[in-house]
């Protein structure tokens, strides 16, 4: 009787495409489906964000299923699971703060940027953007919330295990609501989650309650691919 709500692996942030997932992502996912297929039990439903790197994980963890045998019920999708435009925000901060633009450019040689910094400017930018400090965004965040909060209602189930991928600022969302936090807590949560990382919830009389977060039992042996972007 509960939600697992699982962070797409790593996609292929400093790409022309960031929403696909690298090496590391179909590894993570793999690993992931092995670990739930032997460990969890079998979801009575699965709901997939309608983006790329949401399918891709499902894909990649429905293989550890298919290996042990275990029958799956249909794949539902739901777009309200998609993660807001992160670069909408990251560009219209950057134009917005010019000086503090340099924390989110990628290294000309192609190789990945400091994660220090870019949890910085993606700190500053989201907590501008929680603020509506943020201009030219298609999406406010009062708008993410409604649409978070409503997918979180279809989740909302007391009967089986409901097993939904979807990206950390949505997840953060289920969270913020459970713990009633504030926008700033939400947006740390958001940046401390782990790609392929598990966070359970259960049902409560109106509303999810949080059970674990940001677990990585499938890589508990692999710190090497632990990733946050």
């Amino acid at each position: 009787m509960s939600l697992i709500a699982i962070r797409h692996g790593q996609a292929s942030y400093g790409a022309a495409d960031y929403d696909q997932l690298s090496d590391t992502g179909y590894e993570q996912s793999r690993r992931l489906g092995r670990w739930l297929a032997q460990h969890a039990p079998p979801p009575a439903r699965v709901v997939v964000g309608a983006m790329r790197r949401h399918r891709q994980t499902w894909e990649a963890l429905s293989e550890g299923y298919a290996s042990a045998g275990i029958e799956l019920p249909a794949t539902e999708t739901d777009a309200d699971l998609n993660e807001f435009d992160h670069r909408a925000v990251i560009d219209g901060y950057a134009r917005g703060q010019p000086d503090d633009a340099a924390m989110f450019k990628v290294p000309a040689d192609g190789s990945r940027p400091d994660p220090r910094t870019v949890l910085r400017g993606l700190l500053a930018a989201l907590n501008a953007w929680t603020q509506d400090g943020v201009d030219g965004v298609p999406e406010r965040w009062s708008e993410f919330q409604a649409r978070t909060h409503a997918a979180a209602q279809r989740l909302h189930s007391n009967a089986g295990t409901v097993l939904a991928v979807t990206s950390g600022g949505v997840i953060s969302q289920f969270a913020q609501a459970a713990l009633e936090t504030s926008n700033a807590r939400a947006i740390e949560l958001n940046l401390s989650l782990r790609n392929s990382a598990i966070c359970e919830f259960h049902p409560g009389s109106d509303s999810l309650r949080l059970g674990s977060w940001n677990t990585l039992p499938h890589l508990a042996e692999a710190r090497e691919l632990w990733t946050y972007f």
